[in-house]
């Protein structure tokens, strides 16, 4: 195996301990109609590539745990504002999920899911830059087809596909070759909307050119019933399209030379 890209799943897992359940002060029906809203239903299985160029990273629980994609420091994390910061206090509807966390616990969660996970994606990043002197970060997630609560875009009218980008870590020719594709597919594209951004590991963040990322966004329309968390008939068609954008920009990816 010899990857030079990596597919980062982080909202995939629906997975709570059962030492951080204790912690949620939701009961069992409030809290399963939070994951059923929050989950990136299946992304593990939509962008899952058999070839051997890509390695995913899939981070194992539910971001009501704790969530991967938030800056460690609530200082430096927007949506701590929300009380949806690295760990959660509120609901995407605003009410409480848990009371302020202490700073032992914190630390705790942090060394428990933050740090490994990123350790780990540091590492596979740090790997292919030796092999082969950039590297390419998907972020891999869904979005729901109507606005939630905390949604800074509340307007109604959603693309197909979000693409995130990050002005450091994200070549026009990568935002371009992306969005072209999956419009010749027959889908509607916005880039950084209704989301925006794309993760790069924090050691190489605003640093280092040689790492692109860009963030895809599926909106769970397209194959998931909502209302139900099962997928739709669609799904398999869905990830055959992704698929062949995947395996698309990959082969354009080896084709760049870093400027």
């Amino acid at each position: 195996m010899n990857p030079i890209a990596i597919l980062h799943v982080p909202h995939s897992s629906t997975i709570i301990p059962q030492e951080e359940r204790a912690n949620i002060i939701l009961n069992e029906e409030v809290l399963a109609h939070q994951i059923l809203k929050m989950t990136d239903w299946y992304t593990d299985e939509l962008f899952f590539q058999k070839d051997d160029r890509f390695e995913m990273i899939r981070y194992p629980v539910s971001r009501f745990v704790l969530d991967p994609e938030r800056f460690e420091d609530d200082e430096s994390e927007l949506m701590a504002k929300l009380g949806m910061g690295v760990i959660y206090t509120q609901t995407s509807e605003g009410k409480k999920l848990r009371d302020q966390v202490s700073p032992e616990t914190r630390e705790r969660m942090l060394n428990q899911y933050y740090r490994p996970h990123h350790r780990c994606l540091t590492r596979v990043v740090s790997s292919i830059l030796s092999k082969h002197g950039k590297a390419l970060v998907l972020d891999c997630h869904s979005f729901p087809s109507a606005p939630q609560a905390y949604e800074t875009d509340q307007r109604k009218e959603r693309p197909d596909i979000c693409l995130g980008t990050d002005p450091f870590h994200t070549p026009d020719w990568l935002t371009e070759s992306i969005r072209s594709d999956f419009l010749n597919r027959g889908y509607s594209v916005e880039i950084n909307r209704p989301f925006s951004g794309a993760l790069v590991p924090i050691n190489f963040y605003q640093k280092d050119k040689a790492i692109s990322s860009i963030m895809i966004e599926i909106n769970r329309r397209l194959y998931l019933n909502e209302d139900t968390g099962n997928k739709r008939s669609s799904f398999s068609n869905v990830k055959e399209v992704i698929e062949g954008v995947v395996s698309s920009l990959i082969n354009t990816f080896n084709e760049q030379s870093l400027e």
